[in-house]
């Protein structure tokens, strides 16, 4: 049991998981919902990002052999890929039950998210479109935890409009250490296309694009903080991929591409929170 649990666990990419539903548990409590509110929102959130995460592994399962991928548990043999199909199916639909706690019209943008999402685990994977998932997903969270007041108020343009390019640099620097091993089984999204430079290039310039939405996004003057989000936006990626470049591993897969724009989401997130600037 404790074999299969592990396996579920690593299957759901736990890192985005958690990060993701920090980021909207932090929204929910910045734009002023109850503990009762945040808990909801944060829980459909999380099944969301579980729903996708056990889908992308369960979809991938042999191409993640193919190439040796001794950090995906399916391809390990330690979790069934239909252990982790089901699981998917259970997230995906808890994802709609768990929002409809808020109201219908939050639902259906956490639920239109979701299928983004699924969206791009398959078909778009594999095409120049695999980062318009990604960026409208990403656009969806923050309408969700507005949308999920009471009143369904209409979430800013600015905040959408920040999370969708945060969402697109997600794409490119989540790809970056899977990009031969992709080449080898013949997906070609976006970030194939355009290269490593070229996707390192997208991330950091995404990044830095949602952090400025962000700042200047909200009526009146840029605050201290706000700023200091945008100096850690511009320094923060370039820094985490020299440094993993320099203490690299031949054998090794880089992660620190994704994990600074999970670093500068938080990041973001607890200044914006701080500031009192959210809606």
């Amino acid at each position: 049991m404790s074999r299969w649990v592990l396996g579920l666990i690593t299957a759901s990419h736990p890192e985005p998981t958690m990060a993701v539903t920090a980021v909207a548990g932090l929204l929910a409590w910045g734009v002023g919902h109850p503990p009762a509110s945040v808990a909801a929102v944060a829980g459909t959130v999380a099944a969301s990002q579980l729903a996708t995460g056990w889908t992308n592994d369960a979809l991938d399962a042999r191409r993640d052999a193919v190439v040796g991928r001794t950090d995906k548990p399916v391809a390990r043999g330690l979790v069934g890929r239909r252990t982790v199909a089901l699981a998917a199916v259970a997230a995906a639909l808890a994802t709609p039950l768990l929002a409809l706690t808020t109201n219908p019209v939050a639902a259906l943008w956490a639920t239109a998210g979701l299928v983004s999402a699924l969206l791009y685990d398959w078909p778009l994977k594999s095409t120049p479109f695999s980062v318009l998932p990604y960026a409208f997903s990403f656009g969806t969270l923050p309408a969700f935890v507005v949308l999920a007041l009471p009143g369904a108020p209409a979430p800013p343009l600015w905040l959408v409009g920040a999370a969708a390019c945060l969402g697109a640099g997600a794409h490119f620097a989540n790809v970056l250490p899977d990009l031969a091993d992709d080449a080898r089984t013949g997906v070609r999204g976006l970030p194939h296309r355009v290269g490593a430079t070229g996707s390192r290039v997208a991330a950091a310039g995404l990044l830095l694009a949602a952090t400025v939405w962000l700042v200047l996004g909200p009526p009146g003057p840029p605050s201290a903080l706000g700023l200091a989000a945008v100096l850690t936006a511009a320094v923060v990626p370039p820094l985490s991929w020299y440094a993993a470049r320099i203490s690299a591993r031949p054998s090794g897969r880089g992660t620190a591409a994704f994990r600074a724009v999970l670093l500068v989401a938080l990041i973001d997130v607890v200044l914006l929170v701080a500031s009192g600037r959210l809606v």
